[in-house]
């Protein structure tokens, strides 16, 4: 173990993940020092050699080491052996101090009492860290005269040989092919959590020196910002190494940003960045690149690796910039989806910002024009499902193409193959038979409602979309309780998204367990009597609008039990309808 901790201290084995938060807490170094002081086996250690890696001072490795198994053991182990500090969630160093009693041979997290107790060695550090093991039995046992002399010494000395415990290294070969040792990264759990390809790319951005450590910083601390901008202060004050780059600065507007529309992770950037920097959608075909490997040849050339760091860096740059994220985000609430709730595909997201950022590249394009084709293309993905999965190849597929053909004349190839009269006729009211509110095509009809300024169901002024951001209830237009008291029982039936619109509180009270005929009978009444009953609006004129604006026929009223699976066939229909005259006019 001392050997493995040497060749990591000295860059030999590269661990790019001692810069980021430690995850393990101290219950887990204890039992994993307690495992090594009792020769229980540990599970090996795995790592792939990174051709062309940086080291510290500017050097090369031609046989340096990634460790894509083992990171939070070898963390633990320079933790609680070296007693060198781990990376808390806030970004500080701290240490984690494990003790050990000689006596009861017990290993335990340092406590306050546990300090001041002299039959407690209250960090083992101490032990490892010291020059002759006899001297420090000694100390102890002058401290400890009432102790059996010979089983703190054999205890101590026990602890002492756990720097050379054996721990097993597996070195997968060199010439494995990037995508092999990706998915055997993927495969291995690490205590229960499943590794990933975005996993495995940020350990190889690390390798690359302190310009691959802070661009792999970049991303993780980009990620975490958007979800937690208070944390801006911490990562100021406790990476000075980070602190001093340049790369802090690029990412300092996100301490005062609250927009939650998008809020990518590590794995979102990473995958952005291999579209917009590589038209790579694999996160492994990125390693590959920084590996220098040429994707024809499948060849390492080592002349590729800077420019492929320079095409990375220059990829970040542009997905982390103040200016392209905040005008995405506006484009894509321009198109109604202006609340996290409406969008359940991330993937959908991620492509239509390395679409738009792909873009900004070309000059002939107008600033308009790639906004129209940001909102058309993740529109389109949401209702057909284009970038919602994993499948690499058709994103890398619709990224070259794109180049190919321009993202105009590529998108409207799309749009003529898939988005047909069939699939406004058939196919998509088909979707709309569901009972999720987290559906696609439900949300982007209620973000054709949201762009159009759609009144919420018997609203007279409140809309869709301020309902969206604040307040308002998915009120079931045919009410669930009179259609189960009319023999409708089961909740696929009465659940369907062609049964909601979103309504003010105040109006889903007020229906209750009404059917149509008789709660438009107390609305159409209010243009007569002046009195407001039910909601605001008095005058059948009005109410005709309020529900054209929420896609339902003008024959309401007469929806019963009994013809209810009508009235959902025809507001689906209507319903899709609408979400066709709204993409048209994106």
């Amino acid at each position: 173990m001392s050997t493995l901790l040497a060749q990591v201290q000295s860059d030999q084995i590269a661990i790019p993940e001692l810069q980021r938060p430690f995850v393990w807490d101290s219950i887990k170094v204890r039992d994993l020092m307690d495992s090594l002081y009792r020769g229980f086996p540990v599970g090996y250690l795995i790592t792939w050699q990174s051709v062309g890696a940086h080291l510290k001072g500017g050097q090369t490795a031609a046989h340096q080491q990634i460790l894509i198994d083992g990171q939070q053991r070898i963390t633990a182990l320079r933790a609680a052996v070296a007693g060198l500090p781990v990376i808390n969630k806030r970004y500080q160093k701290k240490r984690i101090t494990i003790a050990f009693n000689p006596v009861t041979e017990e290993f335990a997290t340092a406590t306050p009492v546990i300090r001041k107790n002299p039959q407690w060695i209250s960090d083992i550090s101490e032990v490892f860290r010291s020059a002759a093991a006899f001297r420090f039995v000694g100390n102890y046992v002058s401290e400890n005269p009432d102790v059996d002399q010979d089983t703190a010494a054999e205890n101590i000395g026990k602890l002492a040989e756990i720097k050379n415990a054996q721990i097993g290294v597996i070195a997968l070969s060199d010439d494995l092919d990037v995508e092999t040792v990706s998915e055997i990264f993927i495969r291995i759990n690490s205590k229960g959590v499943p590794l990933s390809s975005a996993d495995f790319a940020m350990s190889k951005i690390a390798t690359y020196g302190d310009r691959g450590r802070n661009l792999r910083k970049l991303i993780d601390y980009f990620s975490h910002l958007s979800v937690a901008p208070h944390a801006f202060s911490d990562i100021a004050e406790n990476d000075t190494e980070f602190a001093a780059s340049p790369y802090l600065q690029q990412i300092a507007w996100l301490k005062d940003e609250s927009e939650d529309l998008y809020d990518p992770s590590y794995s979102d950037l990473i995958r952005v960045a291999g579209l917009v920097g590589f038209s790579r959608g694999k996160a492994s075909s990125i390693v590959s690149e920084l590996s220098g490997r040429d994707p024809e040849t499948r060849k390492v050339d080592e002349a590729r690796i800077p420019v492929a760091y320079d095409n990375l860096e220059k990829a970040l740059g542009e997905i982390t910039s103040k200016y392209q994220f905040e005008n995405f985000i506006m484009t894509i609430k321009s198109a109604g989806f202006i609340s996290p709730k409406l969008i359940n595909s991330k993937n959908a997201l991620n492509f239509a910002y390395a679409l738009y950022l792909r873009m900004r590249q070309d000059p002939s394009l107008s600033e308009g024009e790639r906004k129209r084709i940001t909102r058309r293309w993740f529109v389109m993905s949401m209702l057909t499902g284009r970038h919602s999965g994993s499948f690499e190849s058709v994103w890398e597929q619709d990224m070259r193409r794109i180049s190919q053909h321009g993202a105009a004349e590529y998108l409207q190839q799309i749009e003529e193959t898939e988005l047909t009269d069939a699939f406004w006729e058939a196919r998509l009211p088909a979707d709309l038979e569901t009972t999720s509110t987290n559906s696609p095509y439900f949300q982007s009809f209620l973000a054709s409602q949201i762009a159009s300024g759609a009144r919420g169901f018997l609203s007279k002024s409140i809309t869709v979309a301020t309902m969206q951001q604040h307040s308002g209830d998915i009120h079931h237009i045919v009410p669930k309780n009179y259609l189960v008291k009319s023999g409708l029982t089961d909740r696929t039936e009465y659940n369907q998204v062609a049964n909601y619109a979103i309504t003010e509180t105040a109006i889903n009270i007020a229906i209750k367990d009404a059917p149509p005929e008789v709660y438009l009978d107390r609305v159409e009444q209010q243009s007569e009597t002046g009195i407001l009953d039910l909601g605001e609006i008095n005058s059948q004129s009005d109410l005709a609008r309020n529900l054209e604006e929420n896609a339902l026929p003008p024959t309401l009223r007469d929806v019963t039990a009994e013809n209810y699976f009508d009235f959902l066939a025809e507001r689906r229909r209507l319903m899709s309808q609408a979400i066709r005259r709204f993409y048209r006019g994106l």
